[in-house]
Formats: structure tokens, C-alpha cells, sequence
């Protein structure tokens, strides 16, 4: 091994399963075994006393010591602290999410060697303040993060090198029009994207970020529940380790009916048992409003990028939850095609993220990259001001929704009273013009204003979104360029990241920490 520097490594940290993929020495992606000898690590943590398990034996802990474990943490990515007391206290999501990934690089480097630089995968529509929280759990586990690439998008960057479309030499073809249906443990994101020779060009995208196949599971959970609460006066739901153990059943029981049209769920509980027979029509009628979601979500996304289903070329299967049936049915309802289920549901996302980390190392080293590509925001950006004629706030955007990153906007305000000394600048994120039905996704204070400003000076706010959906904000007054930092209320302070790296990883503080945790 040469340097661990020069690997190309993408990391799809999902909600429920994990998967690490590296490049061979052709530039194939392959997806590496954990220590397990699985290419897919569960994404659950148990605090076992005063040690933390990961993944599968994690997993099993659920049917006993539930209480102990974290899992689909991904949905609470944003939040403070999760609202679960493991090993006696609370954790930040960010926390969780690095125990998860530092197994992904201890792992990892069993088979490759020691790995710093990757890139990680994050839901399409995950807002500003998540796409920060990954990159923070990313450094705590002891990574240097290059990159974020949306999920769906790594996708389609697996199925254009699966096609021969990134090779060398391959020009003038046809633009490929293709949606990405991502639909995973724990989100659900649809993509539409044109493809032509290298350049990957994102049209619009949409998604849930609590949505996914672990809402089908919860499905199955009550209705053998309620059975089991009709037969007996008692619910297995109320005790955690009953419900773990059911929900492990029940997750399996969806399994089954992807490939069956029946399957019976057993449950146990107090010395009591009930055995429900369940078909594959019947969980389809349990869950056909779930499915409606992103059938109507896939319809918003594709209006929004300004195509007709006829004009598609493909619908791209992505996620484990893809696998059911209903999925490929409703899809082929919609458009009249057939889904393409050419690509791994389980590992193109890994598998485009080291592709894609190869491009970027490839750009440090001076080299031309393979392919191109073009991402949009999932969600708009904006400033809550006050408007002057009904003097109430509303929600300024300067960014819309699907417009191509990077993005660079500005506009102009002004202060409000003579002499002001202060200006704070309330960056939100949605699409309501209230800004209180907005994502508040941080502020900052700009302060001392030069002496005896008179009232309506300009105050123009400067927006820079990267590729990776990571925003910058820029004020400036009366001629001076202001300097200040974005507060965000859930986001970890620079020492506080510091701190967990060291606990976490063991990885000592880089210089890099504080500007990101202030940018």
C-alpha cells in the first residue's frame, strides 16, 4: 500500500445499514467486508456498561437490552442530543453516528490499510444543519471528510460506470434522462438527473427524511401487536425488549413476502403466544399510504424538473427497501416502464462515493477528472426580515429550491433605526414565506457597526452554497466587509468535536476543526 492518502474510499452511512466501497487497481468499485465478514454493517450502537458495540451483535441486543440502543439515528441527525438515556446519559446524534463510522474505518483498514480522506453520503433533501452534522460525525471518528454527495446522485455516478458512460473517450452520446428512487431504511429520496458523456447534471430532487422501510416495518409491529392485545388483554409493545423482538420478526416477515405471497409471525409474550398469518396483500394494504407518499413525492420531483414521465430513460432502484414489490409496481403504474434494478440497491450508493472521491483526488493531484457533476439545493435559503410595508417578517429567500450549485446570491436590506449598533442576520431554510414555519438554521451578530449610521442603510448579505450543500454567509455594511461566525443551536462547538474525536477515535484535533464548525 502505498499511501492511505491516494484510496479512494465512499462511505453510504445509511439509517439502518452502512457500507464502505474502495476503487481496485483498474478503478473498479468494490464494497469492503467488515469484520464480520458482512458488506453491510447495521447501523446500531450498543452501550453494553462501559463498552459500545456496533453492528450486528448490536442488533441482537435490541431483543434484550433495547433500552441500550441507538438506532436510526440518521433520522435524529440535527437534533441536540438524542431523547434516549444509554449507559446513563444523553448523546449528541453526531456522537452515535461517529461510533458507527469509526467501525467502518477500524474495519476498513484491516483490508486497505490505514484511510483518512472520504467522502460521505447523505440524503438528497438533508438540510444545511445535517449536512454539517455528517461532516462533524465524519471528523469525530477520526476521518478527513472531503466531501458530501447526495445519495441518489452517488447512485447514478455507480450506474454510469457500470454503463461505460464515465470511460475514457466516450463522447457525443445521447443525454440519458434518469430518476433515482431511493428508498432506504429510514429516508426516501427521488433525483432526476441528465447524463451525458461526463457530466451528471442534477434537475430537481425531492424527499422524506423520515420516511423509509423501517416505516414498513413498524407497520407489521402493530398489526401483530393489536393482534396479539385482541387475543390475550396484554401489548407486547409496552415493554422494550418485546418490542425489539418483535420488530426483529417483523423485519423479517417483510422480507419474506418480497419473495412469497405469505408468511406467519409468531409472537411471545408473559408465557403467552399468537401466531398471525399474514399476506403479501394484505401488507400492502397496511402500507399502501406509505407507498402513495413517494409515489406523490416522485410525481412533485419530476414536475419540478420540467419532464414528462416519456421523456425518461430510466427509473433507477436504489435502497433495500426497493426490493418490495409494490415499489417496482406503482413505479411501472406511473411511467409505463419497468424499473432498472441493474445496479446493487445495497451498495451503488458506496460504490459512487468512491468514485466520486477518486475525482476529487484526482482534481488535488492536478489530474482531469473522469465526469462532472452538477447538484441542486433540496430546499431554499433565505433571510428573515422584516418587510416594510406590512412591517411583519417574512421569509427573504435569496436561494430557491433546485437551483444548480454552487450557487452564489445576494440582497440588499436595511437597518432599521439611526445609529444602530448591531445587526443580526437569521438564516432559514424552506420554503414558507413565514419564517417560523422555516428550518432556522442559524444566526449571526454582526457588531460594532460604524459610529452614526443613519436609519435604511444598506446592509447587503452575501450567500455562498457549495456543491456539498454547505453554506457560507457573508455580511457587509457602510463600505466594510463584516466579520462574524453563523451560530447554530444543535451544532457541536469546535473544542466540543475536539473532544469527542479524541474519545471516539482516538484520533488527536486537527487546525481543520474550528473552521468547520464555524463556517
Amino acid at each position: 500500500m502505498n499511501s492511505a492518502k491516494r484510496l479512494a474510499i465512499g462511505i453510504d452511512l445509511g439509517t439502518t445499514f452502512s457500507a464502505v466501497a474502495c476503487l481496485d487497481d483498474l478503478g473498479r468499485p468494490y464494497t469492503l467486508d467488515n469484520a464480520e465478514g458482512d458488506k453491510l454493517t447495521p447501523s446500531a450502537v450498543f452501550f453494553d456498561h462501559a463498552e459500545v458495540v456496533v453492528g450486528k451483535e448490536a442488533v441482537k441486543a435490541i431483543a434484550t437490552d433495547a433500552s441500550q440502543v441507538a438506532e436510526c439515528t440518521k433520522r435524529k441527525v440535527g437534533e441536540r442530543v438524542l431523547d434516549q438515556l444509554l449507559g446513563g446519559r444523553q448523546y449528541p446524534p453526531e456522537a452515535i453516528l461517529a461510533w458507527i463510522l469509526n467501525k467502518l474505518r477500524i474495519d476498513a483498514r484491516q483490508q486497505v490499510g490505514d484511510i483518512d480522506q472520504v467522502v460521505i453520503t447523505v440524503p438528497a433533501y438533508f438540510d444545511e444543519v445535517r449536512r454539517k452534522a455528517t461532516q462533524d460525525a465524519g471528523y469525530i471518528a477520526g476521518f478527513e471528510v472531503m466531501d458530501i454527495i447526495n445519495e441518489p446522485t452517488a447512485a447514478a455516478i455507480a450506474y454510469g460506470f457500470q454503463q461505460g458512460i464515465t470511460a475514457a473517450g466516450k463522447h457525443n452520446r445521447q443525454p440519458q434522462h434518469v430518476l433515482v428512487y431511493d428508498l432506504g431504511g429510514g429516508t426516501f429520496d427521488v433525483t432526476i438527473m441528465r447524463i451525458r458523456d461526463d457530466d451528471f447534471v442534477t434537475l430537481a430532487t425531492d424527499g422524506d427524511v423520515q420516511l423509509g422501510g423501517r416505516d414498513w416495518d413498524e407497520r407489521l409491529v402493530d398489526l401483530v401487536a393489536e393482534d396479539f392485545l385482541r387475543q390475550h388483554g396484554i401489548d407486547p409493545r409496552d415493554d422494550p425488549n418485546a418490542r425489539g423482538r418483535l420488530w426483529r420478526d417483523c423485519e423479517d416477515a417483510k422480507r419474506t413476502l418480497s419473495a412469497r405471497n405469505q408468511t406467519n409471525v409468531v409472537c411471545d409474550y408473559q408465557g403467552r403466544t399468537s401466531r398471525l398469518e399474514i399476506s403479501r396483500a394484505r401488507f400492502q394494504e397496511i402500507t399502501q399510504d406509505l407507498l402513495d407518499r413517494t409515489a406523490f413525492t416522485t410525481r412533485q420531483a419530476l414536475q419540478a424538473s420540467g419532464l414528462e414521465w416519456s421523456d425518461l430513460d430510466r427509473i433507477l432502484l436504489v435502497g433495500g427497501s426497493t426490493r418490495m414489490p409494490a415499489v417496482a409496481d406503482v413505479l411501472a403504474d406511473l411511467s409505463g416502464m419497468a424499473p432498472d434494478r441493474s445496479i446493487s440497491p445495497d451498495e451503488a450508493v458506496a460504490h459512487g462515493a468512491a468514485l466520486h472521491a477518486a475525482q476529487l483526488l484526482d482534481r488535488h493531484a492536478g489530474k482531469t477528472p473522469a465526469f462532472h457533476v452538477t447538484n441542486v439545493n433540496s430546499h431554499s435559503l433565505g433571510v428573515a426580515a422584516t418587510d416594510p410595508r406590512t412591517n411583519r417578517p417574512r421569509n427573504a429567500i435569496l436561494i430557491p429550491r433546485n437551483t444548480p450549485l454552487p450557487a452564489r446570491a445576494q440582497r440588499v436590506f436595511k437597518t432599521q433605526k439611526a445609529g444602530q449598533k448591531s445587526i443580526l442576520v437569521q438564516v432559514v431554510e424552506g420554503e414558507s414565506p413565514a419564517p417560523e414555519d422555516c428550518l432556522q438554521l442559524g444566526k449571526c451578530t454582526v457588531r460594532p457597526l460604524p459610529p452614526d449610521l443613519p436609519a435604511q442603510t444598506p446592509v447587503e448579505v452575501r450567500f455562498a452554497y457549495e456543491e456539498n450543500g454547505r453554506l457560507q454567509v457573508q455580511v457587509q455594511c457602510a463600505g466594510q466587509e463584516l466579520q462574524h461566525e453563523i451560530t447554530r443551536d444543535n451544532s457541536l462547538t469546535a473544542d466540543q468535536l475536539d473532544r469527542w474525536r479524541e474519545y471516539i477515535s482516538g484520533a488527536p484535533p486537527t487546525a481543520s476543526a474550528g473552521q468547520r464548525s464555524s463556517e
